[in-house]
């Protein structure tokens, strides 16, 4: 299938190799041979859906409109971007039966610091340099993103969660494992969700502040290339407010806020990158409560998904 649709999308026949990398999208590199190599993404369009009952189509559109924004800057000059590959139609995106979606990119030989990593201050003005580029984005390249909408993805798998704790989560391995470590932490969650929300009220609301954003600029989703720090992994640009991509990069104490506004003159919210860190926490309690609530099986990714739901009820 996937093979097939590069040959009838991008008139390309490569050989395709499997990478086991990334987290939420699956992987492949192509090769012809003889000339260039391609990185091959295809997502998983169920596993992108935000609200219980959101038809696969409007995930599919809310995907395209990401990954044509990102082409329209790369078009427009910004050499920090690695975007899709345009189809010969000129779209970006390849609809593979119902549930999948398949894009294009150049393969890029670089270095990535990985997710965590600690940029060291020149390396984050140069971030902080891309992200100002990339705000100023004039109306014609946003005109066609999404905006964003503060609508918290899996909040209804949440609160469903929270209410079935009384129930036996006998879905797998982990299902009473992560059963019994949201109800140790269910009031705190709880109190997330009404902090989410009055943080909500104090930030939306405010059309003047919205920019360009890519969504993850975190050090996972850059790579540095001969010499040159870019920027991939493009497909949650919305227009939002700055702090949804500056709340990544900024250790917490406002530091790299501050450093924004001085750069741009615009000014910043520290209540906007507390959002949107809170949002990122329960968004991810959500996702990985939902998995354990299904039926699930002990391999290497429901390992990590179980890490990952400890360490974000753990955290502060």
């Amino acid at each position: 299938m996937l093979v097939g649709a590069l040959r009838a999308g991008w008139g390309i026949a490569p050989v395709v190799r499997y990478l086991p990398v990334g987290f939420g999208s699956h992987h492949w590199v192509g090769e012809d041979g003889a000339g260039p190599r391609w990185f091959i993404t295809v997502d998983d369009l169920a596993a992108k859906v935000r609200k219980t009952g959101e038809p696969l189509d409007v995930v599919v559109g809310r995907l395209r409109a990401a990954l044509r924004t990102v082409r329209a800057v790369a078009d427009g000059g910004a050499g920090y971007v690695v975007a899709p590959l345009p189809r010969r139609d000129g779209e970006v995106l390849a609809r593979v039966g119902e549930r999948y979606a398949v894009a294009v990119y150049p393969y890029v030989d670089g270095v990535a610091p990985g997710w965590g990593a600690r940029l060291a201050d020149g390396d984050l003005r140069a971030v902080l340099g891309m992200l100002a580029d990339l705000h100023a984005a004039p109306e014609g390249v946003r005109a066609q993103a999404g905006v964003e909408d503060f609508v918290l993805p899996g909040r209804e798998d949440l609160v469903d969660a929270l209410g079935a704790l009384g129930q036996v989560w006998d879905t797998g391995p982990y299902g009473e494992r992560a059963r019994t470590a949201l109800q140790d932490h269910a009031r705190e969650v709880e109190g997330l969700l009404g902090r989410y929300d009055r943080l909500v009220a104090q930030v939306s609301g405010e059309p003047e502040r919205l920019v360009l954003t890519h969504g993850e600029p975190h050090p996972g989703n850059l790579l540095r290339a001969e010499g040159e720090w870019l920027l991939i992994d493009w497909d949650t640009v919305l227009v939002a407010p700055p702090e949804r991509d500056l709340w990544h990069l900024d250790p917490g104490d406002g530091s790299v806020l501050d450093a924004y506004a001085r750069r741009t003159g615009r000014p910043t919210r520290p209540a906007a990158a507390e959002l949107y860190r809170l949002s990122w926490r329960l968004a991810e309690i959500a996702y990985y409560g939902a998995l354990f609530r299904r039926e699930h099986h002990d391999n290497e990714d429901v390992r990590k998904s179980w890490e990952g739901l400890v360490h974000y009820l753990s955290r502060d």
